[in-house]
């Protein structure tokens, strides 16, 4: 790295293989690692620690302080993973006391004007679309695809592969493995295409179908249906990842049934 037109604090640690384009501002306390394009005009704040193979392009804004009011200058960081691609104008805040930090995990796309909160945890393979926005203390699992405009409520959470069309309002937890849609955000089927694309089977997908029905065709209330699933479906990985995070929803699941068509 070798850009005069850059400014870089002297306790940033950035490895010898990143690249830094012009007008670009890395603060102190910044650990960036090989093989990271740095684009122009991107600011990384205190905190950050970005991983190996990212991509940030222009106008990001990495590890700003959190637009909190409570938020009085603690030391915390935003992590961003390997292989991880930020485009243009999004902006990450670091944490608070809540969580002490922001995480981004490997190999995610948050595409153009994306804003993600202070404490937010998000896994692995998720993308995020345009605009797309997640307030304060959101947990994202992996493979999750948030399409253009989803605007996500403070403290839910949102499962494994589960998929949320453009535009939605995400008010409650949204289980894995399942297509959200519509408004009140409603289970509009099992996210079938997605789980093909990541080597479920067939006979995989219909079990995850059929736990699904139970819990939101069969008009049995949450607890109800949990306690049909967990004596009538065979125990497995998926079975009990569903049940877990119905057990674990504060917020509480989103209700009702949309049929696609």
């Amino acid at each position: 790295m070798n850009q005069p037109l850059a400014y870089v604090h002297p306790g940033a640690k950035i490895a010898k293989n990143v690249v830094v384009e012009p007008f670009t501002t890395i603060h102190n306390n910044v650990i960036i690692g090989e093989g990271t394009w740095i684009g122009s005009n991107v600011t990384i704040m205190e905190g950050a620690r970005i991983g190996k193979n990212c991509n940030i392009f222009p106008g990001a804004v990495i590890s700003a302080p959190p637009q909190d009011l409570k938020y009085q200058g603690e030391d915390t960081i935003t992590e961003i993973g390997d292989n991880t691609t930020i485009r243009e104008c999004v902006t990450i805040n670091k944490g608070t006391t809540d969580r002490m930090k922001t995480v981004i995990g490997k190999n995610c796309l948050i595409m153009a004007y994306c804003h993600v909160a202070h404490d937010c945890i998000v896994g692995d393979n998720c993308i995020f679309s345009n605009n797309s926005t997640l307030a304060g203390h959101i947990t994202v699992g992996d493979h999750v695809i948030l399409a253009g405009m989803t605007a996500v409520h403070q403290f839910c959470s949102i499962g494994n592969h589960a998929f949320v069309t453009g535009g939605s309002l995400v008010r409650k937890d949204v289980p894995p493995y399942v297509k959200a849609a519509r408004e009140p955000l409603s289970y509009v089927g099992i996210n079938s295409v997605g789980l093909r694309r990541r080597g479920f089977t067939t006979e995989k997908i219909r079990e995850i179908q059929n736990i699904f029905r139970i819990l939101y065709q069969k008009n049995y209330n949450n607890t109800q249906a949990a306690e049909i699933i967990e004596a009538e479906m065979e125990a497995t990985t998926e079975r009990d990842e569903i049940l877990q995070f119905i057990k674990n929803s504060h917020r509480g699941i989103m209700k009702g049934y949309i049929t696609s068509n």
